[in-house]
């Protein structure tokens, strides 16, 4: 009696239909997944790298019903004037001052007091945003 083969003979013909199948969507896979990385690190380098003006908050203080004292550090190039809104609000969250502040001054980290003025007693401030004079929001 002779033994009958029920497979072809291992590595004879080739791949299988399913390992090429694996192979194509492991390369596929790849290559989705570093152009998403690039896609994601090119967002984030234009986002730090396009902000020429930055800030931040140190303290404030609540000198009346109708003025707040902040402390503000900045962070520009020397040759970039800055502008920074700020934005007070009252214990209800309602918007009870808003107002933007200039730094020209040629240096690159600028700490300054600068004084809020509001419509009513402010609770909190928040820093809107910065950017270099003469950009459009």
């Amino acid at each position: 009696m002779s033994a009958v083969r029920e497979g072809l003979p291992e590595g004879r013909y080739g791949r299988s239909a399913d390992e090429r199948a694996d192979r194509k969507l492991k390369v596929v896979g790849s290559v989705l997944g570093v152009g998403l990385l690039a896609v994601v690190g090119w967002i984030g380098w234009d986002y730090v790298g396009g902000q020429s003006v930055s800030a931040e908050v140190i303290k404030f203080q609540i000198v009346s019903d109708t003025e707040v004292k902040v402390h503000l550090e900045v962070r520009k190039d020397a040759s970039v004037t800055g502008v920074c809104t700020l934005d007070s609000q009252d214990k209800d969250h309602g918007e009870v001052g808003r107002a933007d502040f200039t730094f020209p001054q040629q240096e690159k980290r600028v700490d300054e007091m600068v004084t809020l003025r509001t419509t009513a007693r402010a609770t909190m401030v928040e820093l809107v945003g910065c950017q270099a004079a003469g950009t459009a929001r």
